[in-house]
């Protein structure tokens, strides 16, 4: 298992699989591991809201404690437009009007636009990641292209309710390795 459709498909049934003691015991690890780490210095930081249906990693409280640790940082979310693949980042705020698209993401219906050169700190989906801070997410690219838009300097964070595979081989010259990742038990650097 070294490609990345193999590890997509292995983890994303992995997930699937979890019952929800598990699934709510790893993510308040996870969430514990976050709180670890030190946003002080960012500005503006991007965030995912989860596939609830797919059990991907419970954001949710993680803006919340966020929130309530910097309230003078500001939120960005995305909507996707999934057939170009192309991502438009909006300011959050406690009153933006959230709609889940037709793939169960939650996104901003309207709001005020934030490129992406402003944003300090994006935490990235994913549904698996090497000892290199390579990621697998589902596939489209969508990340990639959007980290690519960002500063050189922008922190990455992925969140994994698993650990790391050894490597993903059929690594693409576009991927964006991170510079961070945290699973409910460790936290691992990268750059």
């Amino acid at each position: 298992m070294t490609t990345k459709k193999d590890i997509r498909k292995h983890f994303l049934e992995l997930r699937l699989n979890l019952d929800d003691p598990t699934a709510l015991s790893l993510n308040e690890r996870l969430l514990a591991n976050v709180r670890r780490l030190d946003f002080s210095a960012a500005r503006n930081a991007h965030i995912f809201l989860p596939i609830s249906e797919k059990k991907e990693v419970d954001t949710w409280p993680l803006v919340k404690w966020g929130r309530s640790q910097w309230p003078d940082m500001e939120w960005v979310l995305s909507r996707s437009d999934m057939k170009t693949g192309d991502m438009e980042h909006y300011l959050w705020k406690t009153n933006t009007v959230l709609v889940k698209n037709k793939f169960g993401i939650p996104e901003p219906a309207h709001g005020e636009v934030v490129p992406p050169e402003i944003i300090d700190l994006v935490f990235v989906p994913l549904l698996a990641f090497d000892r290199q801070g390579q990621r697998v997410g589902y596939g489209k690219g969508m990340y990639d292209r959007f980290l690519q838009q960002c500063r050189p300097d922008v922190r990455t964070i992925g969140l994994s309710l698993f650990e790391p595979v050894p490597q993903i081989k059929d690594i693409d010259p576009w991927d964006v390795p991170l510079h961070t990742v945290v699973t409910p038990d460790h936290i691992y650097q990268f750059k």
